[in-house]
């Protein structure tokens, strides 16, 4: 599907919408992250992340030019993130990024993945990335919904890509196209 979505708002709860740094957003993004390697199939990680990884997670962003979209509240609280990476790490795959959604676990259910999602899909239309990809958790069945309303497709699925929690893991790959760039070149 080839589209432009329309410009997201940030629900009643967000005060504004940042660009996350290290300096201010390494623990709670850590937090997150550790949240989710503990208590779902959103990470498919065992060990909690160190503090000392954020700073290489980091540096890779800004080295790569790869966003990382923050929403705040107002006393500064992030909310939730948004980022996108390399889907393969190959010349010819420049276009296309696979992108990560999470929100803080107190603020779930208010629209905020959403909105974070409207955000990195603007964001990777505006850098001329033509496909935009997400690995979800075949049991995520809210993910998947907030994916297909945005008008991501199944791509597939890898079953048994994981092994969490004592069972396997089904991960299925969803993607949405965009009309950019429009001029693309090789090499």
């Amino acid at each position: 599907m080839l589209d432009s979505p329309p410009r997201p708002t940030l629900p009643a709860a967000v005060h504004h919408q940042v660009d996350c740094s290290e300096e201010r957003h390494a623990e709670p993004i850590l937090a997150i992250f550790n949240d989710a390697i503990a208590h779902s199939t959103a990470l498919y990680d065992y060990v909690p992340r160190p503090r000392s990884a954020m700073a290489a997670w980091f540096a890779d962003k800004q080295v790569h030019g790869h966003p990382v979209i923050g929403l705040e509240d107002e006393g500064g609280e992030l909310l939730g993130f948004a980022t996108y990476g390399p889907f393969r790490p190959r010349p010819a795959n420049k276009y296309t990024m696979e992108h990560s959604v999470y929100v803080a676990p107190a603020h779930r259910g208010k629209g905020l993945g959403r909105t974070l999602l409207e955000l990195i899909v603007d964001e990777a239309q505006r850098r001329d990335i033509h496909t935009l990809v997400g690995g979800i958790d075949l049991g995520n069945a809210a993910s998947i919904a907030l994916h297909e309303s945005l008008g991501f497709e199944r791509a597939g699925v890898i079953r048994h890509a994981g092994f969490k929690f004592g069972r396997w893991l089904d991960l299925a790959f969803y993607q949405r196209l965009f009309e950019v760039p429009r001029h693309p070149v090789d090499g």
